[in-house]
């Protein structure tokens, strides 16, 4: 189909720029264009970021926030043993 178009300036610019990138023609960089902006699925229903709604959940029953002071200790503990175990080793060697 054969027609005649009035583009803005912007448009124009950014027209011959795609131009000059893809080294096609007018026509071919033209409908290039319209076919990526017309198949896109309605450009202005643009999707709300997703927001979190925190609420303050606490501990659960039963569990002892001392206990993960405890837990924590051991473990730093266990890996300062394996540490230590595995230089020894390797001294040995």
């Amino acid at each position: 189909m054969r027609t005649t178009v009035t583009l803005d300036r912007d448009v124009e610019r950014m027209l011959q720029e795609a131009i000059h990138r893809s080294r096609r023609s007018f026509k071919e960089t033209l409908n290039a264009a319209i076919r990526a902006g017309l198949s896109q699925k309605n450009p202005k229903a643009v999707s709300r970021p997703f927001v979190v709604q925190a609420r303050p959940l606490g501990l659960r029953a039963g569990l002892d926030p001392a206990g993960f002071n405890q837990l924590a200790d051991d473990l730093e503990l266990e890996a300062s043993l394996a540490k230590a175990r595995s230089k020894k080793t390797s001294d040995h060697s």
